[in-house]
């Protein structure tokens, strides 16, 4: 454009110097005028350029800004498409978290549901697994290379071994971490943190299984993101109260590290720079533990919020407590020292918050008793009170066992009315401890209540449990006032307790003042039936005089006993035959309970003669295993259920090899025998019944002084009716009762 103007001027200019050549004569005055136009036309020009000019640029500027409001939009269009691409393109450094779980009972998976949703609130992706369903031979692998963190529940089971949906799992790891064909960087690039479940009270196997894989993972070269957590079912040494605190305490931290490495950040700082200079992470750490101790706080208000390990002790893990970081390999020797002292000094605190059962069954008061922890868990209660007991204080139950309802309803009684003259209608179903020693495979509770080998929790009073839980069974009992086919006289008598039985659940023999509660149940004239599972002896030999004690055997041999009652004490087989031993020291109503699992333990005929001859009981009841359901914790079936004619069968076979005892009393409907001893056969007559009204007169002048009264078991017998005898034709049913048969109906399996 300014090259054209340029060319026009010179033109004008050229024109204008030559016409001025060509003009030499004298103008007229028109003439004038129009030569004096003619030779300032080089200002008309140039006037009329500007002017031509600037219109040209003015339109321009028009035509420019129109096209840019044109094209905007597709502009627009274009650099948001070209952001996207840029947002595809960024670095995702989590793609996911995958949850494998191992689990028998359901808490392991009940954890990992739980994990799992607090996950995907991140806005994070979360995938369960059932370790079953898993082939890591396949699939484990892919995980190095899939930007997704792996987390592992896993349940410790019987003799430390994995459950059943993480065997295969668990095998194959231990071999791929030996197997050179595999190599140590098989698993190089897996991130992972696992968190164990298990029971402190089994010392030998505590959380084998989350340790072992653990180990594993990291010898194939698997990045752990973060500390092992161990859960512990054991609430007196678990360090947040109990299982579910732990695994709080573990999601918590675990979900902190889990948002720093979605950030890209990579293992946090101890603390202690090498340069010297301040860390950058030590308020982001504050502020995280800040927030985890916030979210413990409705757990436990006591303890300190740090995931337990093996390998650490809370001294040891200060500094990792303050940043939540893996710990470095040069510091885990100073660590490892420290974890030792402090383990020490909690061994000493612990054995200081111990209650030892003493050969008095006295109680050893300690000063710190309001920092020991209930027995019984939120959850734990949440679970017992859903399965219909009565919660007493917070290590006693109470719960109205069916044969009261059926007696009430004149239906019969239980196999203790048929064999020893209980009024099933006037009997309370309690204990004063949920613990228990054992985790039997037919156990009915399906191991819902608390372990453990010693009393280390807090203890209520024995007159407050004694209180609560009469209260509590006249309650249940008032509730059958009205309801069709219960008679009226037996409804009055069913709220004066008469008899307790000291075998709903746990072990009673382990609460510290079972002394002072008998004692107690005998001033109100209630009779006392204990049940103990032999593994106390020194319990039993200082135990106050009882109406009837029973011991439980459930196996003649070593191996059989183990796989039954799957007992805690690593020493059960001498404490089970030194129990039997104090057994036949008692001088009151003794009883073998022999319980019959069918495939199991019907064949050890020999080795129970054995067992009778070394306690000497005055009975033997032998009863097949009741099935409760199928459950989890435990293998039994409906095939290990014995009949009534093979329970029969065996009681006479065993009945043969035993030449001072033989069959007494028969209850079929609970598919129940009786043996006994032939002191109890006077004249050809069984007196196997109790006289109630001698018994508390025996017992109150054994009070009166001061032990030096002693009784034995044939100064409060009574005779046994001809319909309990085995034989009759009744089958131990009470005639003054109308049996009941139930049709098409699940079978109520409650009650002793």
């Amino acid at each position: 454009m300014l090259n054209f103007f340029l060319i026009l001027l010179l033109f004008i200019i050229h024109v204008s110097a030559s016409d001025s050549k060509v003009s030499r004569h004298e103008p007229s005055p028109s003439e004038s005028y129009f030569m004096s136009i003619w030779h300032n036309r080089l200002y008309l020009y140039s006037a009329a350029a500007l002017v031509f000019g600037s219109w040209f640029a003015v339109k321009m500027a028009l035509k420019k800004k129109s096209f840019s409001k044109d094209i905007g939009p597709w502009v627009y269009k274009a650099m948001k498409k070209k952001n996207n691409c840029s947002d595809k393109d960024t670095v995702v450094h989590v793609s996911g978290v995958k949850i494998f779980y191992g689990s028998q009972t359901g808490t392991a998976k009940g954890f990992a549901v739980e994990l799992s949703e607090e996950v995907k609130t991140l806005g994070i992706p979360a995938e369960m697994t059932d370790m079953k369903d898993y082939d890591p031979d396949d699939q484990l692998a892919d995980e190095c290379t899939s930007k997704s963190v792996c987390v592992f529940i896993v349940a410790t089971y019987t003799d430390g071994q994995p459950t059943e949906n993480a065997e295969w799992f668990c095998k194959w790891l231990e071999e791929a971490s030996t197997d050179f064909r595999y190599g140590k960087t098989y698993l190089k690039g897996l991130r992972y943190a696992v968190f164990g479940l298990g029971n402190s009270v089994y010392v030998g196997h505590f959380n084998t299984v989350g340790k072992n894989v653990d180990k594993w993972l990291w010898m194939l070269s698997g990045m752990r993101i973060m500390t092992r957590g161990e859960g512990d079912c054991n609430v007196v040494k678990s360090r947040n109260g109990s299982i579910q605190a732990d695994f709080l305490a573990w999601k918590v931290k675990f979900l902190n590290r889990l948002q720093a490495l979605a950030k890209g950040e990579k293992k946090s700082c101890s603390g202690n720079c090498k340069t010297g200079g301040t860390c950058k992470n030590k308020r982001k750490d504050r502020q995280m533990m800040e927030e985890e101790k916030a979210a413990l706080q409705n757990v436990s208000s006591e303890e300190e919020l740090i995931e337990s390990s093996s390998d650490e002790d809370e001294s040891g893990l200060q500094d990792e407590k303050k940043s939540g970081s893996v710990v470095d390999m040069e510091d885990l020797g100073n660590i490892m020292n420290s974890a030792k002292k402090a383990m020490g000094k909690e061994e000493g605190r612990g054995d200081a918050q111990m209650v030892k059962l003493s050969k008095s069954n006295g109680v050893k008061k300690i000063e710190d008793e309001e920092e020991r922890r209930e027995m019984i868990t939120p959850a734990l209660r949440e679970a017992l009170t859903k399965q219909g007991y009565k919660l007493i204080g917070s290590h006693s139950g109470v719960k109205l066992c069916r044969w009261t309802k059926s007696m009430l309803r004149g239906r019969g009684g239980c196999y203790k009315h048929t064999f020893y003259g209980i009024e099933s209608h006037r009997c309370m179903e309690t204990t004063p401890s949920l613990a228990c020693a054992n985790k039997c495979v037919f156990c009915w509770r399906h191991h819902t209540n608390p372990v453990g080998t010693e009393w280390r929790w807090k203890m209520d009073p024995a007159e407050k449990i004694l209180q609560d839980a009469v209260e509590k069974h006249q309650n249940m009992i008032r509730q059958f006032r009205g309801v069709p086919g219960v008679k009226p006289e037996r409804y009055e008598e069913g709220l004066a307790v008469k008899h307790c039985a000291l075998s709903l659940v746990g072990e009673p023999i382990m609460y510290p003042e079972i002394n002072t509660f008998i004692r107690l149940l005998h001033s109100h004239h209630i009779s006392s039936f204990l049940v103990t599972n032999a593994q106390f002896p020194q319990e039993i030999r200082s135990l106050e005089p009882v109406t009837q004690l029973y011991v439980s055997v459930d196996a003649s041999t070593k191996d059989s006993l183990k796989k039954i009652d799957r007992p805690l004490f690593k020493d059960f087989w001498p404490r089970f035959l030194d129990s039997l031993k104090a057994l036949g020291e008692k001088r009151q109503r003794t009883v073998y309970r022999l319980t019959l699992v069918k495939a199991w333990n019907v064949e050890e005929m020999q080795a129970y003669s054995e067992l009778i001859a070394l306690g000497q009981p005055d009975f033997i009841e032998v009863k097949g295993v009741t099935y409760c359901g199928e459950s989890s914790a435990s293998s039994l079936t409906m095939a290990n259920v014995p009949w009534h004619q093979e329970v029969v069968a065996f009681v006479q076979q065993l009945a043969d090899m035993l030449p001072q005892y033989e069959i007494a009393c028969e209850h079929e409907h609970s598919n129940c025998l009786l043996i006994a001893h032939t002191k109890f056969k006077v004249e050809g007559e069984w007196w196997t019944w109790i006289d109630y009204e001698r018994f508390q007169e025996l017992v109150q002048a054994h009070e009166e002084s001061g032990g030096q009264q002693s009784f034995s078991a044939l100064d409060y017998i009574a005779k046994t009716p001809s319909c309990a005898l085995f034989g009759a034709s009744e089958q131990g049913f009470d005639p003054a009762d109308t049996r009941f048969q139930r049709r098409n109906k699940t079978k109520d399996i409650s009650g002793c």
